[in-house]
Formats: C-alpha cells, sequence, structure tokens
C-alpha cells in the first residue's frame, strides 16, 4: 500500500521490508567478521562501545539505547564481565544499581574491533550507496529514531 510521505508516495510496507532486511544482513555479516577476528558478536560490541563512550552507564541505560528488555541486557553485561571485559561497580547515589566500566581488557577489544567493524561496514555499503544518497538515508535514519525515542515508541517492557 503506498502512502503519501512529504509530498512523495512511497510503498511503506516495501520500506519497512528493506529497512528490516538490509538491517538484519548488515548485522549478520559484521556479527561473522566479529566473531571471526575478535570472539565476540556484533550486541556484545556495541554494549563495549556504549561503555567506553559512556563510562558509568547502568544496565538500564544499555538497556535504553538499545531498547532491549532490562533483563536480557542485564544478561548480555553478565557475559561480558565473566569474559573480564566489564566490571561493576558501586553506584554512590542508587544502592540497587551498579556502574558500568570497562576493565583494560575490553577497551582494547572494543578499540580493536571498532576498526574491524567499521571497515567491514564500508566494504558492505561501498558498491552499494554514493556519498550523497548514504548522507541523506543516514539523516533521515537519525531524525526517525529521534522522532521514536523521544515519544518512546518500541520502548520494550521489562
Amino acid at each position: 500500500m503506498a502512502s503519501k510521505v512529504s509530498g512523495e508516495t512511497v510503498d511503506l510496507p516495501s520500506f519497512f521490508a528493506d529497512l528490516v532486511r538490509c538491517e538484519t544482513r548488515l548485522y549478520n555479516a559484521l556479527n561473522d567478521r566479529l566473531r571471526e577476528q575478535h570472539g565476540i558478536v556484533t550486541s556484545q560490541f556495541e554494549f563495549l562501545r556504549h561503555l567506553r563512550d559512556h563510562p558509568g552507564a547502568r544496565v538500564a541505560d544499555l538497556a535504553a539505547e538499545f531498547a532491549v528488555g532490562i533483563g536480557a541486557t542485564s544478561k548480555g553485561v553478565d557475559r561480558l564481565e565473566r569474559q573480564g571485559w566489564v566490571a561493576r561497580m558501586p553506584n554512590p547515589s542508587d544502592r540497587r544499581s551498579s556502574l558500568l566500566e570497562l576493565t583494560d581488557a575490553g577497551r582494547q577489544l572494543v578499540d580493536v574491533a571498532e576498526e574491524t567493524f567499521t571497515g567491514r561496514l564500508a566494504e558492505l555499503i561501498a558498491g552499494a550507496l554514493k556519498a550523497s544518497p548514504m548522507t541523506a538515508a543516514a539523516h533521515a535514519l537519525s531524525e526517525l529514531r529521534s522522532v521514536l525515542e523521544r515519544d518512546q515508541i518500541g520502548t520494550p517492557t521489562g
């Protein structure tokens, strides 16, 4: 079914299918490369990168950032902690939660894995998107994400 979006006719179900299938295929390809070269998967890389860029984040902060349930996020952090990449520190302002910090090993891993991640992503999209459409797509998706997050649409409960 086509709908008018900003004055243009867009087949929204096809747009959604393309968006989701592209995300899934990119995610899987990045998963394969990160697993092969670093022994981690994309979700672990994303958690580590977020913690590197936001020291002292809580499990709830990760859950909100990635629109994932608290339980699944906590289990993911438990796995990172068992590997020695993340440490839970007492939260001085709330004894019920912990602050998450990367260990030296976690910081080294995310830094080297980021090179792999970025390089592989560039390989995957280089032949498909030219700079101008890529910039437009990045801007459009950023705006859409901002609206969805602002209105708390698609936020898991629990």
